[in-house]
């Protein structure tokens, strides 16, 4: 489990902190516990299914969404992976020198990358995603087939509310302005 608390330890010391507090608490929960879940399940097909192959989450999440879509433009899969198009270049190039993925030019832009998997990465997946898939079932072992449905489909509205409304959303909170660019983690100087 990912932390030194378990998430009954988590939840106690987050209410005796913010007791007093006006909040959303059932909303709180839920989104700590999509984090706390999304969380304990990536290290732990970090450190099962996919160390065997040699591959990080975020490679694996690549391979996937090429060996999903097919052949696919690099911002697509940056985007559909969650990840920024920097970080996807650094991946995809650790894949291709592994000979499991391809990078060419687009015929018509020469300014755009595509990306495919090789024969190899092909291999790869259909070998080891049914032993991911096998993971996916257990970490969801204590759930029934309804239950896994019904967390499955509000989920899937938490990513609506965002998608749909969540730009919105933003501007009203920034009054419209553009947010400022983050910082490198480094202060300011005084």
């Amino acid at each position: 489990m990912p932390g030194q608390r378990s998430i009954t330890e988590a939840e106690k010391l987050a209410e005796a902190k913010l007791g007093g507090i006006p909040l959303h608490r059932e909303q709180m929960a839920v989104v700590a516990n999509i984090y706390r879940a999304a969380s304990t399940v990536r290290q732990h097909l970090e450190n099962s299914v996919l160390r065997g192959a040699d591959l990080t989450w975020t490679a694996f999440v690549v391979l996937w969404v090429v060996w999903v879509w097919g052949e696919s433009e690099t911002r697509h899969v940056a985007e559909e992976a969650g990840i920024s198009k920097g970080t996807l270049t650094g991946v995809s190039r650790t894949l291709e020198g592994r000979g499991l993925m391809k990078r060419a030019g687009h015929p018509t832009d020469g300014r755009l990358v595509l990306l495919s998997l090789t024969e190899e990465g092909e291999a790869l997946m259909r070998r080891l995603f049914p032993a991911f898939n096998d993971e996916e079932a257990f970490v969801a072992g204590r759930l029934s087939d309804q239950e896994c449905r019904s967390v499955a489909e509000g989920l899937r509205r938490v990513v609506l509310q965002v998608e749909e409304q969540g730009e919105e959303r933003r501007l009203a909170l920034l009054d419209g302005a553009e947010p400022a660019p983050r910082r490198s983690g480094r202060r300011p100087k005084a």
